[in-house]
């Protein structure tokens, strides 16, 4: 079978004169044990990379590492997120973080703790690092995978399914009980703008050097956390077969195929053995470093998805969450 190999999208442009970060340089979260994150990953179509007690994820043909889970013997939870920024930006961005009393010293569980480390208002760790930029710098074009056709016929055989390889890895969307103030955080420390939100529902953000429609986005819940990861693919053929892939290979719980309406893409989201995400896109919106992008705030009918099968009840539950058992357990010692 055909393996599709992915490049990197070119050219790297940046916005003038604005301070912002660049991209999700990485997302490190903590799971009970490795083993089932490594069979979910591997099955996903990500590179997977064991060193120790976690795994670094990587995407066929990229060389940048975009996730690391690490097993700690405690519930999933997600533990920072890691941005790009660009060299000479730094000494702007580390006043800034002064001069707000943001600034925390590096994470205990850092892969590199290098780089300037703050606070969210969430309380969640965050790492500005000085990298290359890896979000797309322009739209990813369609890229389908040609197999043999059935002579005459436009599909191919089910046996002749190539395996689905993400090519980078879009976005992610955080949990979070304050969508305005993390809004508000985003904007004024980490340079993202606004793309579209739904009231304090679920907002989406995109960095002005150039991005998908979104390179972070929130949703509201009782605490933060981890929704999903979002790793871009070729086409829409890939999408479905990717769902395909995911059950066959025994993850038989997620929501799609569908089409959503902010952001425009097709998407399939795979659970994980954790209750989170990691979902297939195609075809997803882009916001230029010249173009002025203007947001919109939609009625939650018309911010969620074109369409599709209807939304499981666990598809906007946040498992990093204590359990009413945990919590009256914690009250009783």
């Amino acid at each position: 079978m055909k393996m599709q190999v992915h490049q990197d999208p070119l050219p790297v442009a940046r916005r003038a004169d604005t301070l912002a970060v660049h991209s999700v340089e990485r997302v490190v979260f903590t799971v009970p044990d490795i083993a089932p994150a490594e069979a979910f990953y591997t099955a996903f179509g990500l590179d997977v990379k064991r060193v120790g007690p976690r795994i670094d994820l990587y995407t066929h043909g990229h060389s940048h590492c975009w996730m690391t889970v690490v097993a700690n013997g405690q519930p999933k939870a997600l533990q920072y997120v890691s941005f790009g920024i660009f060299a000479e930006d730094r000494p702007a961005f580390e006043a800034k973080i002064q001069a707000l009393g943001i600034g925390c010293g590096p994470y205990p569980m850092a892969t590199d703790d290098s780089g300037l480390w703050l606070h969210s208002p969430d309380g969640m760790p965050v790492q500005l690092l000085v990298c290359d930029k890896v979000s797309p710098s322009c739209k990813t074009p369609a890229h389908p995978v040609r197999m043999p056709a059935r002579q005459t016929a436009a599909a191919h055989a089910r046996s002749q399914c190539a395996r689905v390889f993400p090519r980078w890895l879009s976005h992610v969307l955080l949990f979070t009980p304050n969508v305005a103030r993390m809004l508000g955080f985003c904007d004024e420390v980490l340079g993202l703008r606004l793309s579209d939100r739904s009231g304090d529902l679920v907002a989406f953000m995109h960095t002005p050097h150039g991005s998908d429609h979104h390179l972070l986005a929130f949703v509201k819940s009782g605490g933060p956390g981890l929704h999903h990861t979002s790793w871009d693919v070729g086409s829409l053929d890939e999408v479905g077969e990717g769902s395909e892939q995911m059950r066959t290979a025994g993850f038989t719980e997620g929501w799609g195929v569908g089409r959503h309406v902010l952001g425009s893409n097709y998407f399939y989201y795979a659970r994980d053995p954790w209750g989170s995400f990691a979902e297939y896109s195609f075809d997803i919106d882009f916001v230029p470093q010249t173009t002025d992008w203007t947001a919109g705030d939609y009625a939650p009918e018309d911010s969620f998805y074109l369409w599709g099968p209807v939304v499981p009840e666990w598809f906007v539950a946040n498992t990093e969450l204590p359990t009413p058992s945990a919590v009256e357990a914690s009250q009783a010692g």
